[in-house]
C-alpha cells in the first residue's frame, strides 16, 4: 500500500479506537451482544476495507443463536491512515468507520447509513 500520509502507532491508534467507543451512546453499547472490536493493520489481502463486521447482526439472530462465537468488528489501521492528511482526519475516519460497523452489528446497511449521513 506504501507509504502513509500521517505517521501513527499502533499504541495511539488503538487509543483513537477507544475514544470513538466512549463516543458511543452507553444505551448502544449496553444492546451489543457478544462482539469484540480489533484493530489489525491490514485487511484480508485483495479488500479495499477501512472496517469490516463478521458476525450475525442482531436482527437475524433467531431462538437458535447461542454458543456461538463472538462477532468481530475490524478496524483497518493502514487503510485509514493512508487516506488521511491530518491526525484529526484520522480521528474523525476512525469514528465513522466504527459507527459504520457498529451499526451492521445492529443490522443497519450501508444504503441506509448513507441516508443518515455516515459516509
Amino acid at each position: 500500500m506504501g507509504e502513509v500520509p500521517v505517521e501513527m502507532s499502533r499504541e495511539r491508534f488503538e487509543e483513537l479506537v477507544g475514544e470513538a467507543l466512549d463516543e458511543v451512546p452507553e444505551e448502544l453499547l449496553r444492546l451489543m451482544s457478544n462482539v469484540v472490536i480489533l484493530v489489525e493493520d491490514d485487511p484480508p489481502a485483495g479488500e479495499n476495507l477501512l472496517g469490516l463486521y463478521e458476525g450475525h447482526a442482531l436482527t437475524e439472530r433467531g431462538w437458535s443463536y447461542s454458543g456461538v462465537l463472538p462477532d468481530r468488528i475490524f478496524i483497518y489501521r493502514r487503510p485509514i491512515l493512508h487516506i488521511c492528511a491530518t491526525e484529526d482526519d484520522v480521528i474523525e475516519e476512525v469514528a465513522v468507520t466504527v459507527v459504520h460497523e457498529i451499526a451492521h452489528h445492529f443490522g443497519i446497511d450501508d444504503e441506509r447509513l448513507h441516508a443518515l449521513g455516515w459516509g
